[in-house]
């Protein structure tokens, strides 16, 4: 493995935590020793309860990430799988559900400190592991990942407040859509997880005002996306709404369900699901940096004053409404971002397309099975245009945005 230039020394409860390492690729199942993957998944979603609770799905994505570091390389210095970020010295004598639990606690305590009824989980959750020497080693073993992510994500940005100062509005330039702070702006300025920077992958740019395409965009929009839209079919409307529910959580459900349908060991749950959230993670980050440079206006603004943009093929609708409403720049779309994230992660960890995926949606209390990845990333490219939230040229480049994310950091594991 590629090893970072700084290395890191930290000796925490009695385990000495090596070096950061670079990314490399998924070890095989074969010669890998075989656990359940339980400590696995009930911390993923014990850190998905804590986590999105009251804060917005972008910057929640990003906590997730830390999180699943936390526990990949906890896992991986039990003895299975190679390490995300931080190689220690293998214990294959600790507990693995007091290893990651200790982890994932720890992280969690430190980066959402006002969370209510972590402490209780977990002391529940390691007062049913066996007392021992294996579960002491266990906790020491956890502590040490912990206290190395935790250090390496010192000063990342996520807790700083970021003011908005409104550009000079005009044609095409974003303006709150709600009378609250821009959802997430302190994404502007945090440390990505694996990417070299921010900026990496920034996209060109929303289509020119005057261009024949942002005005099929607008069109297309304009009718669909309209809250009293005619032309938007019931299925459609429930297809947005589908989509609408707190991203983080959703996807992370999913992301649970699907490791324990496909029966992953202890590290190919740990390896999935760290790959797909610091993938969904950066593509956020990325998406959020281009978001905020280009500041490109919602629909409804882009509906209500088409008049201004200098673009005879389209026409004002002072009146216009969206069905859903979000409050961030529209180019490129988050959700796009953060499905093709996701979904090159996956595909790169199963080597193909062809997943099953079972989604379900808090807000239509419904769930729905895809064949595979491509799917999934239409069906939210559609979504997100009837919703009345953005135009098909920001769904394509954020799609292309998440994807070469996933690819690059695919790529390094």
């Amino acid at each position: 493995m590629k090893r970072l230039p700084r290395r890191v020394a930290l000796l925490v409860s009695g385990a000495l935590v090596l070096t950061g390492v670079g990314l490399s690729p998924p070890a095989s199942s074969a010669g890998v020793r075989s656990a359940g993957a339980a400590p696995v998944l009930d911390w993923s979603r014990y850190a998905t309860q804590t986590i999105v609770t009251g804060r917005p799905p972008a910057s929640s994505e990003v906590l997730l990430g830390i999180v699943h570091i936390a526990i990949a390389d906890t896992v991986a210095g039990l003895g299975y799988g190679r390490p995300f970020k931080f190689a220690v010295r293998q214990d294959h004598g600790a507990s693995p559900a007091a290893a990651v639990a200790t982890a994932a606690y720890d992280v969690l305590r430190a980066r959402v400190p006002d969370a209510a009824g972590l402490d209780a989980t977990y002391a529940d959750y390691l007062a049913g592991v066996p007392a021992g020497r294996a579960k002491d080693r266990g906790v020491a073993l956890g502590q040490s990942v912990a206290a190395a992510v935790l250090a390496w994500r010192a000063g990342d940005g996520l807790g700083n407040a970021v003011p908005y100062v409104q550009t000079t509005p005009g044609p095409g330039v974003w303006e709150p859509t709600l009378p609250t702070p821009p959802v997430d702006i302190v994404l502007t300025q945090v440390r990505p997880l694996a990417l070299r920077y921010r900026a990496q992958f920034r996209p060109d740019g929303p289509d020119s005002l005057t261009s024949k395409r942002y005005a099929r965009d607008v069109a297309e929009v304009a009718s669909l996306g309209r809250a009293d839209s005619t032309t938007r079919t019931a299925q459609q409307s429930k297809t947005a709404r589908f989509w609408s529910e707190q991203t983080a959580q959703q996807w992370s459900r999913a992301l649970v369900q699907l490791a324990a349908d496909r029966h992953l060991s202890l590290s190919g749950a740990a390896q999935m699901l760290v790959l797909a959230h610091v993938s969904a993670g950066d593509s956020l980050i990325a998406c959020w940096d281009a978001k905020f440079h280009y500041l490109s206006w919602r629909p409804v603004h882009a509906v209500q004053r088409a008049d201004t943009d200098g673009n005879p093929r389209t026409q004002a609708d002072p009146s216009w409404q969206s069905l859903l409403n979000v409050n961030h720049p529209e180019y490129p779309s988050g959700h796009a971002c953060f499905t093709a994230g996701a979904a090159g992660a996956l595909q790169a960890f199963f080597h193909t397309s062809h997943v099953r995926l079972v989604m379900s949606s808090l807000v239509t209390g419904t769930t729905r099975v895809y064949p595979d990845l491509s799917a999934v990333r239409s069906e939210v490219r559609e979504a997100r245009i009837v919703s009345g939230l953005h135009f098909r040229h920001s769904m394509l480049d954020g799609d292309v945005l998440g994807t070469q994310v996933a690819d690059w950091i695919s790529a390094r594991h």
